[in-house]
């Protein structure tokens, strides 16, 4: 039998121990973040290789889906202010089984990025700093590490600076990209006529621009990472509400305006997968020192979701502590409010797959990556199963919503049919198929973990 604590629209009272001391810039800040890492800057390469201009057709599909997860998690936040994170709102609505696996799959998800990201800034920083990439890797999560553990104010205040250089960098961009098209400066070889020539706007056809879906839908992951910074603000809903209306959207205009002036500046068969277009775009202009700016921008993303991944890690882990679904210790705090055992488990587990990625990259971490791959559109379907089940609990007892998911249930389910198409591009494409084989083996890997915890809680009990 669950304890109260894990009993849909029960908050645990641990939760009260964490620090109330985030501001609605940092929620914001936070969000965006979270979604603007080195998949825009360097991934968007392999993207528009793969569909061409199409790709904005990929991003705009991917970034709706975003965006309208977003609005269930502000219906179900503004409904809901005590409940805690996202997972929070997935107990109340389909209970403590889905709870646990989305959490789970989540928290490991994100301990996966601390180490790709780890792998991504010691990379960069291997160029300037005559050290093993271990040993950089490693700088990199101690130091962010220390940050998340001084308080929760330090991170959000590193994180609103980290993402207020990464959108000024995208406006400068866009600036300069907008001025050579107007013939301002630069070679005169930018034009909008890029986005038809060479094959056409739909070069590979519009199943090249559904199948690359998938790969842009993990760009712009994060933004809910709103919900869990939230309930650690002085008013979560309302905090909640804000970013949820904001975050993604802003989202989808830096990625769609971006990814279109790269395309009017260079043809896109010219742009190499695994290179920067970014920098691609500036060489073209004639931008001096484009490829070390680029290479600092970067650096300052992966930082950034270095930052996020850990805060969000611990938060995730802290919050299914709290519940029994993850060991009671970890629920600890300090004397800031800041849950640093579980910061420190998000920590080790991540320069653990890093070290692993360093003895076997082509085995053990290509597992992991795999496997976490099709993870977070798992979540995001529990995030909209429970949303549909608590919108329809509200409507039997004559509730409405002061912060409604549009045209429900309609397009709620809708959403729910683009996930599982996605999904089932993903099973058929022979590239993206052991993501789905091995997400799905890791979900069952869960679910009999949750079994076995019930199981023990009953006999205990």
């Amino acid at each position: 039998m669950l304890s109260d604590a894990s009993r849909p629209g029960m908050a645990p009272a641990e939760l009260a121990t964490l620090s109330h001391s985030l501001r609605p810039r940092h929620v914001t800040m936070i969000s965006i973040g979270g979604v603007i890492g080195a998949g825009l800057f360097v991934g968007s390469s392999a993207a528009i290789a793969g569909s061409g201009p199409g790709v904005l057709l990929s991003y705009l599909l991917a970034g709706t889906v975003a965006l309208l997860v977003m609005r269930m998690l502000g219906e179900m936040a503004i409904a809901e202010p005590g409940a805690g994170s996202f997972i929070g709102h997935i107990r109340r609505g389909l209970g403590g089984r889905a709870a646990f696996v989305a959490g789970w799959i989540y928290w490991l998800f994100w301990a996966i990025v601390v180490a790709a990201e780890a792998i991504g800034g010691s990379a960069i920083l291997s160029a300037w700093v005559p050290l093993p990439r271990t040993v950089l890797g490693l700088l990199l999560v101690l130091s962010m590490t220390a940050t998340n553990l001084v308080s929760v104010k330090s991170y959000g205040e590193f994180e609103f600076w980290f993402s207020t250089l990464k959108i000024l960098a995208i406006v400068v961009f866009c600036a300069v990209c907008i001025a050579a098209l107007a013939g301002l400066f630069g070679p005169g070889q930018a034009s909008v006529s890029h986005l038809w020539t060479g094959g056409g706007f739909l070069p590979h056809g519009i199943g090249a621009v559904l199948a690359i879906i998938p790969t842009i839908v993990f760009q712009y992951t994060g933004s809910e990472i709103a919900t869990v910074a939230a309930a650690e603000s002085n008013d979560p809903g309302r905090n909640v509400a804000r970013a949820t209306n904001t975050v993604a959207l802003r989202v989808l205009l830096f990625y769609l305006s971006s990814v279109l002036l790269i395309l009017c500046v260079v043809p896109w068969r010219e742009l190499v997968p695994g290179h920067s277009p970014f920098v691609a775009a500036m060489d073209r202009l004639g931008i001096p020192g484009a490829a070390t700016a680029m290479s600092i921008i970067v650096l300052v993303a992966v930082m950034s979701c270095l930052n996020s991944a850990l805060y969000v890690t611990s938060r995730v882990l802290f919050e299914m502590a709290a519940h029994g679904d993850a060991p009671r210790w970890l629920v600890r705090t300090g004397a800031a409010g800041v849950p640093r055992r579980a910061i420190i488990a998000g920590s080790a587990v991540g320069v653990v797959v890093a070290i692993a990625s360093t003895i076997s990259p082509d085995r053990v971490f290509a597992f992991l990556l795999n496997a976490s791959g099709a993870l977070i559109l798992f979540a995001y379907l529990l995030i909209a199963l429970a949303q549909i089940r608590l919108r329809t609990r509200m409507q039997r007892t004559g509730q409405r919503p002061a912060f409604a998911m549009w045209l429900f249930p309609g397009l709620s389910w809708a959403t729910i049919a683009v996930i599982l198409a996605v999904l089932a591009a993903m099973a058929f494409d022979a590239s993206t198929r052991p993501q789905i084989v091995l997400g799905s083996l890791t979900v069952l890997v869960v679910l009999a973990l949750y079994e076995m915890s019930h199981r023990n809680r009953r006999a205990a009990s």
